[in-house]
């Protein structure tokens, strides 16, 4: 067996990391002959809460879990990890505006970019969850500058699994013969899922989406729109947030950021502007991506943005701008 890693989950006692620790544990994510120790990060309030996950993790008597470390401590949590999910952060409450809500992850995810700086390990993967997903793995990124920024991303792979299974139940196929769905942009109801380079599969012939369905107000209407408001329509009818999707999307994420993607297969990522697509520089906007095993990605280049696509890509990128502009300017303060 290899060397065991160390994963961290922060948040752990919430409800997104109930659903990712089995995941982790069982072998899903970094495969099933990986052990790894496992270092469950919350706040003090939540450790009884937290002790009950521990005590499940060890009745899944799962023998890829060498040792899980419940911690509400930065220094014990973050030490010499090899993968970090950043799951905690502040919600959004009722009446709170965006400002504050920002304050609060700024403030959370200084401390926490802090702590990897100093004690993970420098190849350290970290995927922030926690929203504002993407702006909260900026200022991750921001406060841990020996980490390269690209170890740094934030996950929209949730909203492409959505747009994934939309558009496969749309066509009558099953999820895996619909490949190359995009969501470009920031993980909110901006964000733009885009089918016009996706293809599937019908009886045994690739053909493009937009050609498959032929009907282009679908596809820029209820499709983008479904997609774009799937976690509200989530926490109507459940009356609380994803969190078993959210917790797959996740694995999903990391599991590419470790072993690659497969070859003529892309998936979407928030990860650190360099310009691609006119998009502005070192915002952390989701763009198709293509991974090779270890986390090295490439933003996939030349595809063709319509007058439709530019729109939508110019709204979310302004969205992320202003995030960016005010998460910084509480830095200052």
């Amino acid at each position: 067996m290899a060397e065991p890693i160390r994963v961290v989950v922060t948040g752990a006692a919430g409800q997104i990391a109930y659903s990712l620790i089995y995941q982790l544990a069982k072998g899903d994510v970094f495969g099933p002959n990986q052990p790894l120790y496992l270092h469950l990060l919350d706040i003090p309030p939540m450790m009884g809460v937290l002790e009950g996950v521990v005590m499940e993790i060890t009745d899944c008597a799962l023998p890829l879990v060498k040792g899980v470390v419940p911690t509400a401590d930065l220094s014990v949590a973050f030490k010499d990890a090899d993968a970090a999910f950043m799951v905690g952060s502040m919600p959004r409450k009722q009446g709170m505006e965006r400002k504050d809500l920002l304050s609060a992850n700024v403030k959370i995810f200084k401390e926490q970019g802090q702590a990897l700086d100093k004690y993970a390990k420098k190849n350290v993967k970290v995927l922030v969850v926690g929203n504002p997903a993407n702006t909260n793995a900026l200022m991750c990124s921001k406060y841990a500058p020996s980490i390269p920024r690209e170890n740094f991303s934030a996950m929209t792979r949730l909203d492409h699994n959505r747009a994934q299974a939309s558009l496969a139940q749309k066509l009558g196929v099953g999820v895996d013969k619909v490949r190359n769905v995009i969501i470009w942009g920031n993980h909110s109801s901006t964000q733009f899922p885009d089918a016009s380079h996706a293809t599937v599969e019908l009886n045994g012939t690739s053909k493009s989406v937009v050609e498959a369905i032929n009907d282009n107000a679908f596809l820029q209407d209820e499709f983008v729109k479904t997609v774009q408001t799937r976690g509200a329509a989530v926490i109507a009818a459940r009356k609380m947030s994803s969190a078993m999707s959210a917790a797959k999307a996740a694995g999903d994420h990391m599991r590419d950021l470790w072993f690659g993607t497969a070859p003529g297969h892309f998936v979407s990522m928030a990860v650190i502007s360099d310009g691609s697509y006119s998009v502005p520089k070192d915002i952390m906007f989701s763009f198709p991506v293509t991974i090779k095993p270890g986390g090295s990605y490439t933003i996939v280049q030349g595809l063709k943005i319509d007058d439709f696509s530019r729109k939508m890509l110019d709204i979310t990128a302004k969205e992320l701008l202003e995030e960016r502009n005010d998460a910084l300017e509480l830095c200052s303060d």
